[in-house]
């Protein structure tokens, strides 16, 4: 099937000029792995942030790989009625996050932002959304360019990368001298959590 028909039964116009769009797809509790499967087999690219972390039972301890936003899928696709009913009708998803009946893109560079932080294999802790503090870009090392919020959490510098519409976080240890205030806000830190 040619680039064109594709977009003919998707709805889809014959030349794309813009990108595709990220979207938070809720699914079912423990369905990330399942949906995510489903929908790279109807060609829909999506993306399951997920961590290393080990697990103890009594008799043995295993390490296991766990979504970073549980109960969430990233997928990334043009806005389409055909293409949100492919979404919905994969089995597991609940809905496409979003206001009011309308679905809602998460932007691109938040997602990026977390690939990036994955990839690094730096240690992370998940988040609920914080959002007072001051908003940083990290100026050396390998996270450089990324921007955040810094946060102190037990004399730890902590950067926290958001997913508003998810109303998540995630966050890693920052030395404070590698960040610089964003757009020239004054430099401010929580206090101990």
């Amino acid at each position: 099937m040619s680039l064109i028909q594709m977009n003919s039964e998707l709805g889809l116009p014959d030349q794309l000029v813009e990108l595709p769009s990220w979207y938070a797809v809720h699914v079912r509790s423990n369905f990330e792995k399942r949906v995510s499967i489903d929908l790279a087999t109807k060609g829909v690219e999506c993306y399951v942030p997920a961590v290393k972390e080990t697990r103890t039972w009594t008799d043995r301890k295993k390490t296991i790989e766990v979504p970073l936003f549980p109960g969430y899928v990233f997928t990334r696709m043009y806005d389409t009625p055909a293409l949100r009913h492919v979404v919905m009708r994969s089995p597991g998803a609940v809905r496409i996050l979003g206001n009011g009946g309308l679905i809602e893109a998460v932007p691109t560079v938040e997602v990026e932002a977390i690939q990036r932080l994955i990839q690094s294999n730096v240690p992370l802790l998940a988040h609920p959304l914080l959002r007072e503090g001051a908003m940083v870009r990290i100026w050396r090392g390998p996270l450089k360019d990324l921007e955040g919020l810094l946060v102190r959490i037990k004399s730890q510098t902590r950067l926290v990368l958001s997913v508003e519409l998810l109303s998540r976080s995630v966050s890693t240890e920052v030395d404070a001298s590698d960040v610089e205030p964003l757009r020239g806000k004054p430099l401010h830190l929580m206090q101990p959590m």
